[in-house]
């Protein structure tokens, strides 16, 4: 039997992070390492990933970066090979990359229809797919990808926000989740979600004072989440510490869900 300290240890797997510059996913990222992963990070923009990529490599991490959309098979077929090139392996996939776009329903322009779900979705689906290729062939896999709790049950947490796109295609994340873990269990290969609740990220930043008064008025914990409070989570998913777990979906929101 393992003991708990080498059930969380990352030493000698490597983690591929899309949407791995800022935010919750630097911070997912930034958690793996310190767990002793090797990772690759994957932005759109270079002026956000060159400064992610530097600083954890001034922290002494092993950490490479690319430029990839998400939404274009080209470039994730290439994000996946140079990967493989890089390190050899891929032992952690987490699909954290996404945008949303605010419009009633009735209103949404289709094509930020099809932005959201492209990215959101077919994004994270086009990652496991080029990755659970590979872990297949290895019988060995963890992936991770970052819902939300509006994927649980809407957006009508913040009633001000329409959010059709963006539910829709963390609910079809979820479902995601759940059909490949049951799949890919026979190749050794685990699949979790997280479901944050609000975070100050600069998806939510429109939204931040809005979202802060709602928790403190009627969530359970009184708080939207903190710096750091993803990390915890993010490694248990990608480590032996949950090597009987996969399908899940765990909630990370104060209790905002309960109620």
């Amino acid at each position: 039997m393992n003991s708990a300290q080498a059930l969380f240890d990352l030493s000698e797997e490597v983690a591929l992070v899309t949407g791995g510059s800022r935010g919750l996913g630097l911070e997912i990222a930034e958690g793996l390492a310190e767990a002793g992963a090797s990772l690759m990070l994957l932005a759109r923009r270079e002026e956000w990933l060159r400064p992610a990529v530097s600083d954890l490599r001034e922290r002494g991490y092993r950490v490479e970066g690319m430029v990839c959309d998400v939404s274009q098979p080209g470039q994730v077929e290439a994000a996946v090979k140079w990967t493989l090139e890089v390190y050899g392996q891929i032992d952690i996939l987490v699909n954290n990359a996404g945008v949303t776009w605010g419009a009633k329903a009735e209103e949404m322009p289709l094509e930020k229809w099809k932005m959201v779900l492209e990215v959101n979705l077919t994004g994270a689906f086009l990652f496991c797919q080029a990755v659970g290729r590979h872990m297949i062939e290895r019988r060995f896999g963890r992936i991770i990808n970052i819902a939300s709790i509006n994927g649980i049950y809407g957006g009508l947490i913040l009633k001000e926000t329409h959010l059709s796109g963006y539910v829709a295609s963390k609910a079809g994340l979820i479902g995601l989740t759940q059909e490949l873990a049951a799949r890919w269990a026979c190749h050794n290969i685990r699949v979790n979600a997280i479901a944050p609740g609000y975070f100050e990220t600069r998806m939510t930043e429109k939204i931040w004072e809005a979202a802060q008064k709602k928790m403190e008025e009627d969530v359970p914990m009184g708080r939207c989440g903190s710096e750091g409070e993803m990390k915890g989570v993010a490694i248990f998913l990608a480590s032996a510490a949950s090597d009987y777990v996969t399908g899940q979906t765990i909630v990370v929101d104060g209790g905002a869900t309960l109620v």
